[in-house]
């Protein structure tokens, strides 16, 4: 037998305006009474109706994720953090792969908005959908959360890792190591890799810097897609030589460096050393090990649901801009110069 809110009403002793309040804690009420009401439900296995439950608050209890990318997992391990979260406030959690294309990203967005979820989280969002205006305007309409990407006067809430300060330490460590010529690896189109980008210069403003572009950045084909430029790259200059160490923007790309460099016969690190950004859980499953930069990803995750939840039960709109810190971690693929 299928039960209604009114039977539970009438198992407990209250009114069902007394029931519905203690199913979405909307309202305070007295522990005894929302005790009689917890076990009536539980006594009759009572189930919620969703829908009825969206109309009584006007909230379906779900968000949107749009990411860049699912096999990257970087990008999973936020969203774990997010769903980590969520699950506390019963919240379901939407996944959405936009492929890293600006139109696929607004279309993934709008088709949310569509669909009535009470927040969105972009997780590196597309850096012409910040500069056109598309992110702040869908802000004036929905709860929206950014984690990393391209922030710079625009109007909307973030959760960063200080991506900047994580490439200095970097490429500090790099360079307390004796390497002066570092090569840098990144994807084609990502803020991040931009931002990254830029502090490699300034740190390499003396000496030429050695830039290379892989495709798919934020896919597992960039791995094999790193791996086919390392060859390039040793066609063009001596690895070991005019190329001593590696900096790259992910570690799947660290990983396709050292994938390169084990078939052409290159010992990491004592003939070449390679430090990723991430510290995804594949970067300690390698041989060897890889030295890379903490993100802190279930952190970040956890930051922008909390903030989101914060949003939506304010009912605000606010903008604000949280920055969690990164830290190098030091494992076995970066080593001092042999020369």
């Amino acid at each position: 037998m299928k039960y209604t809110i009114e039977d539970v009403a009438k198992e407990a002793g209250v009114s069902i305006t007394t029931v519905s309040r203690v199913i979405n804690g909307n309202y305070p009420v007295k522990k005894e009474t929302r005790e009689r009401v917890e076990a009536a439900i539980k006594k009759l296995n009572f189930q919620p109706n969703l829908l009825a439950r969206s109309l009584i608050n006007k909230k379906t209890f779900s968000i949107g994720v749009v990411i860049p990318g699912l096999t990257n997992m970087f990008f999973t391990e936020v969203v774990q953090g997010i769903e980590s979260y969520m699950r506390k406030y019963d919240y379901d959690v939407y996944i959405s792969d936009s492929r890293g294309r600006v139109d696929s990203e607004k279309r993934r967005i709008n088709k949310f908005i569509d669909r009535y979820v009470d927040g969105i989280i972009l997780i590196d969002p597309q850096t012409e959908n910040m500069k056109n205006g598309f992110i702040e305007e869908v802000s004036g309409k929905i709860p929206i959360m950014c984690i990393n990407g391209y922030h710079v006067g625009v109007r909307t809430n973030f959760v960063l890792s200080n991506e900047g300060n994580g490439t200095r330490q970097a490429l500090k460590y790099l360079s307390e190591l004796g390497h002066e010529n570092i090569a840098f690896i990144r994807g084609e189109s990502s803020f991040s890799y931009d931002l990254k980008e830029e502090i490699y210069r300034e740190f390499s403003k003396d000496k030429e810097p050695l830039v290379f572009f892989t495709q798919d950045g934020n896919n597992i084909d960039v791995v094999e897609n790193t791996s086919k430029l390392l060859m390039e790259i040793s066609n063009a200059y001596e690895i070991g030589k005019e190329i001593t160490a590696f900096f790259a923007c992910n570690d799947l790309m660290a990983v396709g460096i050292l994938n390169g460099c084990r078939e052409l016969g290159i010992n990491v690190p004592e003939d070449v050393s390679v430090v990723g950004f991430d510290n995804i859980i594949l970067s300690q499953m390698v041989n060897p090990k890889l030295t890379t930069v903490d993100q802190n990803m279930r952190l970040l995750g956890e930051k922008a649901a909390e903030n989101l939840i914060n949003l939506i039960q304010n009912g605000s709109l606010s903008c604000n801009v949280e920055t969690i810190d990164t830290r190098l971690i030091i494992r076995s693929s970066a080593s001092k110069l042999n020369y």
